[in-house]
């Protein structure tokens, strides 16, 4: 291991409500270094990082870049001092081409022209130096997660970043994927880079990174060398308590056919088919999974499915009973269905009203909170302190904006307010993406406990840990269609089924229906 490069010493942040962020934390990096930083959802690690990059502003404190204190008061700064981040969600220009977005803000000028013939060498050269395999003239909208992640990176190191900062660089690839991103994230620490890296993947940060942060309450707990750690030992250090995490998973006693939809077919806004005649069935009591690359027609099936968006033809039944294609969303509910939604922020929370607000506004219309006349105020508070008690929602009052919540205890909000009423069929859309280790094991539960009570699931992940663990069947969606399905899914591998997801492996339609249905 090198020499230091980075230090953030003594960092306080304090919000404009009085929540404190960060108290007096210590963070250090080394160069040639692949550093995690960990914690469950608001512990902190984020607001320490937008420090670092320039976004946030902090009380007290002070950065030092090669032993030199620096003030980073805005990105364009942080980007001058070599620090670079690549965020979650992709800050990409989609009708744009790889070429353009690249060098966007940074374009080489011949006289007052953008010399584009430049522009294309640097970006080749640069994919060649880091072995990205891109190429300069494609759309973005035409790319994969994985090669629009790449993008992102060669952004950032094209403008000379020797710090890159990633958040859940992982959280929508394919095991496939991972270990192409892995190997390049090696090489990049090879060369000299430090790359810090924000994740709650567990299995991950112990086969890709050198020393470990962890961060819980706002402040550090200690630096460690992975090595020296066990997946077990990272998590009572974020959460301060052991943690288990295996699912009681008794085996599925699936009844009658809760959600059925039959030959649906979705076209976008550009008259781009995203979902492709698709059928399948969701039944009483049970857990249907659908694994698939962000991009391949999933957002669309489970808009259609919820209400929040139209489809072209096909039909949906939930309980036997059709659902119209401009039936609102409150309808489906009606009918039992409820929603944890990808986009949480959004679609699931009113992000100026209160903590306790949100988390009862599913219920304003039952007697039991209103009596026509009143709410029962008594009632309500008393659920809502359940609520963020059950669900570990980290507030100093309930009456906090939700805005003012880290991302992950927004999802927390939301999971817990869509899986405490009655219903008949959970749609979970990315239900733990972004939440901490513990809060993850409970929700994992707490599905599994909606299903042996005779609840229908279908979910929706990325993480193709969480689909396997969880599914008790399985499909497969790539380009908008459903390329394969398992009725078992304790039958595919991980490394299978990412090949699936790839449309590398696919089945013949009749193999499909022939499972599903037979």
């Amino acid at each position: 291991m090198s020499d230091e490069i980075l230090k953030m010493e003594g960092i306080t942040k304090v919000y404009p409500n009085g929540v404190v962020a960060n108290q007096d934390v210590n963070f250090s990096a080394h160069r040639g270094e692949i550093h995690a930083l960990m914690g469950e959802n608001g512990a902190g690690k984020s607001t320490l990082m937008k420090i670092l990059f320039g976004m946030e502003s902090h009380e007290a404190g002070q950065i030092y870049l090669n032993n030199q204190p620096v003030n980073i008061d805005s990105p364009l700064k942080a980007i001058e001092l070599g620090i670079g981040m690549v965020h979650q969600h992709f800050m990409l220009v989609d009708h744009l081409s790889v070429l353009e977005n690249i060098v966007l803000g940074m374009e080489p000028r011949k006289g007052i022209r953008i010399d584009w013939d430049k522009a294309r060498s640097i970006v080749e050269e640069a994919s060649k130096k880091y072995n990205f395999n891109i190429k300069p003239d494609q759309l973005i909208v035409d790319l994969n997660v994985s090669q629009k992640q790449k993008v992102e990176i060669l952004k950032v190191l094209i403008r000379g970043a020797n710090v890159l900062i990633m958040d859940e660089p992982t959280a929508v690839l394919t095991p496939q994927e991972t270990e192409e991103l892995f190997a390049q994230l090696i090489e990049l620490k090879k060369s000299g880079h430090t790359i810090l890296f924000i994740s709650h993947k567990l299995k991950e940060i112990k086969e890709i990174c050198d020393r470990i942060t962890i961060m819980r309450s706002g402040k550090e707990v200690g630096v460690y060398h992975v090595k020296d750690v066990t997946t077990s030992d990272i998590s009572r250090l974020m959460i301060g308590r052991d943690v288990i995490n295996a699912i009681n998973k008794p085996e599925a006693k699936r009844g009658y056919t809760t959600l059925d939809v039959k030959n649906l077919k979705v076209v976008s806004i550009d008259q781009k088919i995203v979902v492709n005649d698709v059928s399948f069935c969701v039944k009483k009591g049970e857990i249907l999974g659908i694994a698939a690359i962000e991009g391949n027609g999933q957002r669309e099936l489970i808009d259609a499915i919820t209400g929040l968006g139209g489809y072209d033809s096909g039909d949906i039944y939930i309980e036997n009973k059709e659902c119209a294609n401009n039936n609102p969303t409150l309808d489906r509910r009606k009918r039992g269905l409820v929603h944890i939604p990808e986009d949480r922020f959004t679609f699931g929370v009113m992000a100026d009203e209160s903590i306790r607000d949100n988390l009862i506004s599913n219920r304003y219309n039952l007697k039991e909170y209103n009596s026509g006349l009143s709410l029962n105020m008594k009632k309500i508070n008393a659920l809502t302190s359940d609520l963020i008690k059950e669900f570990e929602i980290k507030t100093d009052s309930p009456l906090s904006p939700v805005r003012m919540l880290s991302g992950g205890n927004i999802q927390k909000v939301v999971a817990a307010r869509e899986m405490s009423v009655d219903m008949s069929i959970l749609v979970a859309d990315q239900p733990t993406r972004g939440i901490d280790v513990g809060t993850a094991s409970f929700i994992h539960n707490s599905i599994v406990k909606l299903r042996d009570s005779g609840v229908a699931v279908l979910l929706s992940s990325a993480d193709i840990n969480e689909v396997l663990e969880l599914s008790d069947s399985l499909i497969v969606m790539y380009n908008g269609e459903i390329t394969g399905y398992f009725k078992n899914a304790q039958n595919v591998s991980e490394e299978e089924l990412g090949l699936y997801m790839l449309g590398l492996k696919v089945m013949k339609k009749e193999e499909i229906e022939g499972e599903m249905y037979g």
